[in-house]
């Protein structure tokens, strides 16, 4: 086995002084190789698939450029604002100017379905009070509910640990939330946000989503998506912001092993080679990282694998005519949950690409393509009236059975922080206990958690531009 020590070979590049290697190319080591690499360090980012962007990427597919799967930031998620800006891509996925949700029934007469969420230009809470008053999938007591339990809900700490224990379903049961209400409101935003229902989530991890989303800022709601393949943003821009940098990227390239090397570097083993660092980032999954630790890393490293997964099916359907006349839409009363208009991000020149996001897919991750074809489709029927005399061109499904960490009461426990026992080892991932969901914003604060506490082993001051966090217990 070849030995590359920290200032030779092909992974250390030319730059003298400390040496740092991120393990993981999705958001968080990113951010860790961009945020260290911006204070003088050394980087070498080492990542197992052929391309950077983790969970978010694209694919071909004939002549589409496909997205894995819909993902949407919101206006609060400030740290993935702030890596959108430098990797020079805001531009390439903007926000909403103001929130705007059209939501759907089919269980109501076509012509009475559509309902919006919506913010006008006042102070919280008033900012969505017009909105609520009139959407038409409550009833005017589920309303005046929804209002009380909003404010009860923006009285809770989400840093209680206590909150944690609970489930958020039966915080909203005892707040005098109806079915109907979870099903048209709270669920409506938190098992897009949180890939869980409301009696599967940790109180906490929902405090905080709606605190921070809609009883923060007026504007902290506002939706903001890729406007070209995520591909574009997480890899192509990634990478040259990377080379920029001054960071070695080496793809197809899985880390075995790591270890201290006695004199308080690193060994980081990739086939055929051993690499060294006066610093290690890994930013893998969770039963990857615990996999990787040394002995000694955490004081319970099994509770790694107490963090469990929850998956995401993506159904795409292209068809021959226009049949969604909005870039996106909710919907209730259906299997179908959110539907986002990805024509022309994928490339598509006549017809019109639709791809249905489904969250808490445990129903559909093992279900041939067939069966949610027929499953599917009579839905978008129901959803889309111009669906019914549309051909569709090409049907097909995308599956992350792992897309997120399931965010079940008691999980803030079980997510370390960004400092390990093992001095120079540190750990990114949006699993990680940044405080927020399995998000976009989760990956990047953790990288910018990881980078801040190597970087202050390393003695090196923290780059003015980098986004400022508080980081986690």
């Amino acid at each position: 086995m070849t030995r590359v020590t920290r200032s030779e070979g092909r992974y250390a590049g030319t730059t003298e002084g400390r040496h740092a290697v991120v393990v993981g190319g999705g958001l968080a080591g990113v951010t860790a190789a961009l945020a260290l690499a911006d204070a003088g360090v050394r980087v070498t980012l080492l990542e197992g698939r052929p391309r950077l962007g983790g969970l978010a990427f694209s694919f071909q597919r004939g002549g589409l450029t496909v997205d894995n799967g819909q993902h949407v930031y919101l206006r609060c998620c400030t740290a993935y604002r702030w890596f959108l800006d430098r990797i020079g891509g805001a531009d390439l996925a903007p926000l909403q100017n103001r929130l705007d949700v059209p939501v759907v029934d089919v269980r109501r007469p076509e012509g009475r379905r559509l309902g919006r969420l919506r913010r006008d230009p006042l102070p919280v809470p008033l900012h969505l009070s017009r909105s609520l008053a009139t959407y038409p999938h409550l009833t005017l007591a589920d309303r005046a509910r929804a209002v009380r339990a909003a404010l009860a809900l923006q009285r809770l700490d989400p840093g209680d640990p206590a909150l944690d224990t609970q489930d958020f379903g039966a915080w909203l049961t005892a707040h005098g939330q109806t079915p109907r209400a979870v099903e048209a409101l709270w669920d409506l935003v938190g098992t897009a946000t949180l890939n869980a229902r409301a009696a599967e989530a940790s109180l906490a991890l929902a405090a905080m989503v709606f605190k921070t989303g809609l009883l923060s800022e007026p504007g902290a709601a506002d939706i903001g998506w890729a406007r070209v393949p995520l591909g574009e943003l997480h890899d192509r821009l990634a990478r040259k912001a990377l080379e920029a940098a001054g960071v070695r990227t080496e793809v197809r390239t899985r880390v075995t092993s790591l270890s201290a090397d006695g004199n308080g570097g690193w060994s980081v083993r990739v086939p055929g080679e051993t690499v060294e660092a006066d610093a290690v980032v890994l930013a893998v999954p969770q039963r990857e990282t615990h996999d990787l630790l040394p002995a000694g890393a955490l004081d319970a490293p099994e509770r790694l694998l107490g963090i469990g997964t929850a998956p995401i099916v993506n159904v795409h359907v292209v068809y021959d005519r226009t049949v969604l006349t909005r870039p996106f839409l909710a919907a209730l009363g259906t299997p179908v949950q959110w539907v986002f208009d990805r024509t022309e991000a994928s490339g598509l020149t006549r017809g019109q690409y639709l791809a249905l996001s489904q969250s808490v897919a445990y129903d559909d991750i093992d279900t041939p393509v067939a069966e949610l074809r027929e499953r599917y489709l009579p839905e978008l029927h129901r959803l889309l009236p111009r669906t019914r005399d549309a051909r569709v061109e090409d049907f097909f499904v995308t599956r992350e059975r792992t897309a997120t960490f399931a965010p079940a009461p008691g999980v803030g426990r079980l997510r370390p922080g960004a400092r390990t026992r093992a001095p120079g080892l540190y750990l990114a991932g949006a699993w990680t206990a940044t405080g927020w969901p399995a998000t976009m914003e989760s990956a990047v604060r953790s990288g910018v958690g990881a980078a801040d506490a190597a970087l202050h082993a390393l003695g090196r001051p923290r780059p003015r531009h980098l986004f400022p966090i508080e980081e986690a217990a």
